[in-house]
C-alpha cells in the first residue's frame, strides 16, 4: 500500500473482520486496551466495533496527553500567568482543560492572563526573543512523541542565551503507565479490568521503538501488537492479538513496520536523554501516582526550569465528583456511563478532561458514536453500518 485511502478500504475493511470473527473461539471473551487515544479515535470515526463480533471487546486507555494532565498542573500554569505575569505559551487542546475555581488556561486568558497557543515549543522560543523583558514559559505536555521538540528547545535557548525562557514539563512515558494500569494496588483498588492484550501506540512507537514493550509480553504474559492509526492499521492488530491470544503466545508484533523499528529514533532518544531525566513520582489524571512515569528537566539545564525558577510546589487537586474521566481513563467505564456524558459535559463545555482532546475516548464517542447508541436504544434489534464501509 502506497496511499492512505488504501489503508480505509471498506471492502479489506469486511474481509478483515470476517477473518477476525472466524478466528474468535466459542465461548471465549477477548479483551483488549487500546493505549493511544489516536486509537480510540480511529475505532470511534471508522465504527470499527461495528465490525467487531460481539465477544471481542475494545477497551480505552489512558493514551490521550491532554486527558491525563492533573488539575494540579494546569493550576501552576494559570498561576504563572495570572498571578506571576508571565506569557504562557502551549498547545491549543491544553487551553480548555478544566482546571480549578471553573477556570481553564482559556478562562484565565479571558481575564487577562497572557496565554498563547502555540504549534511548537519553537514558536514560544520566537516569543521569548521578541519579548526580552516578558518571563515566557511553554508549558510542555505530552507523551514521548512531543518530548524531543521540548528537548531542542531548550538547547536552541541555551546557545540564544535566552534568559527569560523556561519550559513548565509534564511530559510522561507510556510504558510506566501501562505497567500501572497492570500492578498497581491502588488500580486494583478502583477495580479490575481484565486485558488480555494491548494495541501499542504508533507515534510514540516510533520514537521509543518495539523493544520496550517486551517487559509486558515476558513478566506480565500480555501479548502487544503495535499499530498505526489508520482503521485497517488498527483492525490488522486486533486480528494479530486474536491470534497470539489463541495460541497462548505472547509477544511484542509489529504492525506498523513500515514506521516502527525496534531500536526506535536514537537521535531523538539522544536529545531526550541529555536534557531531562526520570521524576521518581507523577501524578496522572485517573491514575494517580505513577512511579518514574514523567520526566523533569535536568539539573545543567536547571536555568530553563520552570518550576526551579519560580519555586512551583505541586498540589494536587481532585476531579469533578460527578465526572467518569478517571474510572473511563483506566478502562472501567465507558463514555456514556458518565451522567454528564452528552448533556452539561460537550467538546464546547467540557467538565472533564476526556471530553477536551479529539483523542479524549468522551470526545470521540460524542463526535461518532453517540448516535448509534441512540440507534440501538430505539431499536435494539437493529443492525449496525458499518462505517468503515463508507471510510
Amino acid at each position: 500500500m502506497k496511499y492512505v485511502d488504501e489503508f480505509r478500504d471498506g471492502t479489506l475493511a469486511r474481509g478483515i473482520a470476517a477473518r477476525i470473527a472466524a478466528e474468535v473461539q466459542p465461548g471465549r471473551q477477548y479483551r483488549f486496551m487500546e493505549f493511544c487515544g489516536g486509537h480510540t479515535h480511529a475505532i470511534s470515526r471508522y465504527g470499527i466495533a461495528e465490525l467487531l463480533p460481539p465477544a471481542l471487546h475494545m477497551i480505552h486507555g489512558p493514551g490521550c496527553p491532554v486527558c491525563v494532565l492533573p488539575i494540579g498542573r494546569i493550576d501552576l500554569a494559570i498561576g504563572l500567568a495570572l498571578e506571576r505575569g508571565a506569557i504562557v505559551c502551549t498547545y491549543g487542546d491544553t487551553m480548555r482543560v478544566p482546571a480549578s475555581q471553573g477556570l481553564s488556561l482559556l478562562k484565565a486568558k479571558a481575564r487577562g492572563g497572557d496565554i498563547r497557543m502555540v504549534y511548537s515549543a519553537a514558536d514560544a522560543l520566537k516569543i521569548a526573543a521578541a519579548q526580552p523583558a516578558r518571563e515566557v514559559v511553554f508549558f510542555a505536555i505530552g507523551f514521548e512523541t512531543t518530548t524531543p521538540p521540548t528537548a531542542l528547545a531548550i538547547q536552541a535557548a541555551a546557545r540564544q542565551d535566552l534568559a527569560n525562557f523556561s519550559v513548565l514539563c509534564c511530559h510522561v512515558l507510556t510504558p510506566s503507565a501501562i505497567t500501572h494500569i497492570l500492578e498497581a494496588a491502588e488500580v486494583r483498588a478502583w477495580g479490575t479490568v481484565p486485558i488480555d492484550g494491548f494495541v501499542g501506540p504508533a507515534h510514540v512507537s516510533i520514537v521509543i521503538g518495539s523493544q520496550p514493550y517486551e517487559h509486558f509480553a515476558q513478566e506480565y504474559g500480555k501479548p502487544v501488537v503495535i499499530a498505526g492509526f489508520e482503521p485497517l492499521d488498527v483492525m490488522q492488530a486486533i486480528l494479530m492479538l486474536v491470534r497470539q491470544v489463541n495460541e497462548g503466545r505472547a509477544e511484542v508484533e509489529n504492525e506498523f513496520s513500515r514506521a516502527v523499528t525496534r531500536a526506535g529514533n536514537l537521535a531523538a532518544q539522544k536529545v531526550v536523554a541529555e536534557v531531562f531525566e526520570l521524576r521518581s513520582s507523577f501524578e496522572w489524571r485517573g491514575l494517580g501516582e505513577v512511579p518514574y512515569s514523567a520526566l523533569k528537566i535536568r539539573p545543567a539545564w536547571a536555568r530553563f526550569d520552570a518550576e526551579r525558577r519560580f519555586g512551583l510546589v505541586y498540589r494536587p487537586v481532585p476531579d469533578h465528583k460527578q465526572c467518569e474521566c478517571g474510572a473511563i481513563l483506566r478502562g472501567m467505564r465507558q463514555p456514556a456511563d458518565c451522567k454528564l456524558f452528552g448533556t452539561v459535559c460537550t467538546p464546547e463545555h467540557p467538565m472533564g478532561s476526556c471530553m477536551v482532546s479529539s483523542e479524549g475516548a468522551c470526545a470521540a464517542h460524542y463526535s461518532y458514536g453517540r448516535f448509534r447508541d441512540a440507534g440501538r436504544d430505539a431499536n435494539p434489534d437493529a443492525q449496525a453500518v458499518p462505517a468503515a464501509e463508507s471510510a
